[in-house]
């Protein structure tokens, strides 16, 4: 599974922490950017994010951004997105298994790093639950 990385300014730094933390479990990435502290408009790097995905070329991605939110929102506007604006491991894991979200988004200003950490191993490695929940998310894609 190849893992798209995005992030705008305010979540740059979680964003390479992140990554540099997947590259040493062996995950394969794709870093969409930003690629610095500089001030840049979150849902360009959402967009790049999601195209990659729509593509095909990545499985599933891990957005930054200061609260999550504008992640979330910009990564939703696409058919087939389910990105989860989660806040703990639980709601990271239940992104997975109930709503089968294809891309967990996180705020850098609201998480501290291992729980951070914490969440984007248990959101790699939960899996969808089917059943009951499958008609609904196949009622997002009408």
């Amino acid at each position: 599974m190849k893992i798209v990385l995005g992030s705008d300014h305010g979540g740059f730094a979680l964003k390479e922490i992140i990554k540099k933390s997947l590259l040493q479990a062996g995950r394969e990435i794709l870093d969409v950017g930003c690629h610095s502290g500089d001030a840049v408009d979150y849902p360009d790097f959402a967009d790049k994010a999601v195209s990659s995905m729509l593509r095909g070329d990545c499985q599933r991605g891990i957005l930054v951004c200061g609260t999550g939110i504008g992640m979330s929102i910009a990564a939703n506007r696409h058919r087939n997105i389910r990105a989860a604006n989660c806040f703990d491991i639980q709601t990271a894991k239940l992104s997975r298994e109930h709503n089968n979200a294809n891309i967990l988004c996180l705020g850098a200003r609201v998480l501290d790093t291992d729980n951070a950490l914490r969440m984007v191993t248990t959101w790699l490695e939960a899996e969808f639950s089917g059943g009951r929940h499958q008609q609904r998310i196949a009622k997002l894609s009408e």
